[in-house]
């Protein structure tokens, strides 16, 4: 990013015990953000990947919360994997969290082989033409111009080794299309949790977990509630939001 028009905009963000992640309008992180490191959290000594990283906030939260081995966080945008770089270094976690520029479509030439314990991706929620409208780097991260759930299916088949998982968030709706098309790639859907904003709502997200090679069976949790219905987060969600949830400088995330 250097010294240039792009830093008149960011800003740091805390994430709690410490750490924080550099932001700017353009390169941020949702709610959607934090529910997808919790649900995906590493097991100790795990190599890692973040496709679509942005800022890279869920690496760093999997490196403060967790104890992979290490993670490979790739972006296609220059801007948001300055940032992710920057927040890496400053957090003290450059050894472990190694930050990408390169397009997940380029898998083959990008990605080890088999060589993924673990991959998150909070993909483009909408089909393109459909969805929400937006322009630049937020179309690009909402609409699926860079990288479709077939584009992801196929880099996480080859860069996951045999019983590795993929984790994802998207829109209720996507549900059966992805549970299809992971499934088209020998990853099958093994954990789901949908996500409720308040009780009596419909479920807006789901939390899936794929498993490279894994046998049918789909284990479905409790439904994840945002907030208790009077405006107050649920216990579950304090826990998942940790120090952030008392950070003053929060932002609504939703």
């Amino acid at each position: 990013m250097g010294e240039n028009a792009q830093e008149k905009d960011c800003r740091w963000e805390p994430l709690g015990q410490g750490h924080h992640v550099l932001v700017t309008e353009e390169h941020g992180f949702t709610t959607d953000t934090l529910l997808l490191s919790h649900f995906s959290l590493p097991r100790p000594g795990e190599i890692c990947a973040d496709f679509g990283t942005g800022c890279g906030t869920i690496p760093l939260l999997w490196c403060m919360r967790g104890k992979p081995h290490s993670v490979l966080a790739v972006e296609l945008q220059e801007n948001a994997v300055q940032l992710a770089l920057k927040s890496a270094e400053e957090n003290g976690f450059s050894e472990v969290l190694q930050v990408m520029q390169g397009d997940i479509r380029d898998y083959r030439s990008l990605l080890p082989h088999q060589g993924f314990h673990l991959i998150a991706c909070n993909p483009p929620y909408y089909p393109l033409n459909s969805g929400a409208l937006g322009g630049g780097a937020r179309k690009m991260a909402r609409h699926e111009e860079s990288l479709t759930l077939t584009d992801l299916a196929a880099a996480a088949r080859y860069s996951l080794r045999y019983g590795g998982r993929l984790c994802v968030c998207l829109p209720g709706e996507r549900l059966a299309e992805a549970m299809e098309v992971f499934r088209r790639q020998e990853l099958e859907p093994k954990r789901l949790r949908l996500v409720q904003s308040a009780p009596g709502k419909q479920p807006y997200l789901f939390l899936l977990e794929c498993r490279r090679g894994g046998k049918p069976g789909v284990n479905i949790e409790p439904v994840l509630l945002l907030t208790d219905g009077g405006g107050d987060f649920t216990n579950e969600m304090k826990k998942i939001y940790g120090e952030y949830e008392q950070n003053p400088e929060r932002e609504e995330r939703r």
